[in-house]
C-alpha cells in the first residue's frame, strides 16, 4: 500500500509565493520520476513540471522561471515552490509518483490534491 498526501495549498495573493509538498509512504522500493499536475475549473488536469530519479527536470511554458519542483529521496517527498503567482495558477495541484515497491509492482501513484487559489 502506497500513500502520497500533499500540503501547502492556500489562498494568496497575486504575485505572492506557496511551497507545497508532497510525502509517499508505504511498501515503497524505489521512487523514479516524480511530478505535480494541476486541474483548474473547468478544464483538464496538466502536468506543470517533472523531475526524474537522476534530477532532470521539465516544466509546462506557463510556469517556466516561476515554478521550481526539487525531490528529496530520503524523505520521499517531492516540492513545488510556486512564485509571483497569477490568477490562472488558481487550481488544483496533484503530485505523482511512479514507485516500485517492495513487491516489484511499479506504477503510478496520485496524491488527492492540494488547492491552490491566487486572489486579491
Amino acid at each position: 500500500q502506497v500513500q502520497l498526501v500533499e500540503s501547502g495549498g492556500g489562498l494568496v495573493q497575486p504575485g505572492g509565493s506557496l511551497r507545497l509538498s508532497c510525502a509517499a509512504s508505504g511498501s515503497i522500493f524505489r521512487i523514479n520520476a516524480m511530478a505535480w499536475y494541476r486541474q483548474a475549473p473547468g478544464k483538464e488536469r496538466e502536468l506543470v513540471a517533472a523531475v526524474t530519479s537522476g534530477g532532470s527536470t521539465n516544466y509546462a511554458d506557463s510556469v517556466k522561471g516561476r515554478f521550481t519542483i526539487s525531490r528529496d529521496n530520503v524523505k520521499k517527498s517531492v516540492y513545488l515552490q510556486i512564485n509571483s503567482l497569477k490568477p490562472e495558477d488558481t487550481a488544483v495541484y496533484y503530485c505523482k509518483m511512479n514507485i516500485r515497491t517492495v513487491f516489484q509492482f511499479e506504477m503510478d501513484y496520485w496524491g488527492k490534491g492540494t488547492l491552490v487559489t491566487v486572489s486579491s
